[in-house]
């Protein structure tokens, strides 16, 4: 009798495990095309909030008009100008579906907890910027999708302020041997198959550069205090300032 119930529970435990689900592999074919996806998304996202610093800082308004529902309707159309097409959030049940959901619920999340310092009126500054936004999507992001896919800022050390987004080995290699290099094509991403802490995985790295608006911060003079407390970096106009980094563990 005590066999059979032991027998039981194990077929029982075997159908439970069964029904556990797990995100299907992605192709192949497919991962090029999901991490431009990604980092695209990624990249539209905090253009709204450097697009708005100004607005952001300004201590005479109140409600600035930033809800998340605001920033990620202006997402869309960021990503729609630069991709040439409507931001596909459909839910078809695919590993790159679930994670555009999480990018996007990020991206929501972010905007919710920073909605009473971006809407204190009397304050100016209120340290949150493109940088510091990217940041907090990166990780809410890399949290809900723990195990399956991982999203960060990066730059070349020299230009990293904050530790957390200093460069594994794998992306100041190409950084430094890539992106930097004369020869190397604006703009074009790299990725790779790579190990990532002994499990497989996929890397696709995007590389940016400094535009006008982030000058103020990291452009001349070098070594100047800029309105962070941070010293400038002495960068110049479309130098490689960082990248934005994906992993997709396989």
């Amino acid at each position: 009798m005590k066999v059979a119930l032991r027998a039981a529970s194990a077929a029982l435990l075997v159908f439970v495990a069964a029904q556990v689900w797990l995100p299907p592999a992605l192709a192949a074919e497919d991962m090029e095309a999901t991490g431009k996806d990604l980092t695209l998304i990624f990249r539209s996202a905090r253009k709204v909030i450097s697009d708005n610093q100004d607005l952001i800082n300004d201590a005479s308004k109140g409600d600035k008009g930033l809800s998340a529902a605001a920033v990620i309707e202006q997402t869309k159309v960021n990503y729609q100008a630069a991709a040439g097409a409507d931001l596909n959030l459909t839910d078809d049940g695919s590993p790159t579906a679930k994670a555009r959901a999480a990018l996007i619920s990020a991206v929501q999340a972010t905007m919710d907890e920073a909605q009473a310092l971006i809407n204190e009126q009397g304050k100016g500054f209120k340290g949150f910027l493109p940088a510091v936004f990217g940041g907090r999507v990166a990780s809410n992001f890399s949290a809900a999708m723990a195990g399956t896919f991982a999203i960060k800022l990066t730059a070349p050390k020299a230009y990293v302020r904050n530790r957390a987004n200093r460069p594994d080995e794998w992306e100041d290699k190409v950084i430094e041997s890539m992106f930097k290099q004369p020869g190397y094509e604006k703009g074009k991403a790299y990725a790779e198959a790579v190990p990532v802490k002994g499990k497989a995985a996929y890397r696709y790295i995007l590389p940016e550069y400094y535009g006008p608006s982030c000058l103020a911060c990291h452009g001349d003079p070098k070594g100047e205090i800029d309105i962070t407390g941070g010293k400038k970096e002495g960068a110049k106009l479309d130098e490689l300032g960082g990248a934005i980094s994906l992993i997709i563990y396989q």
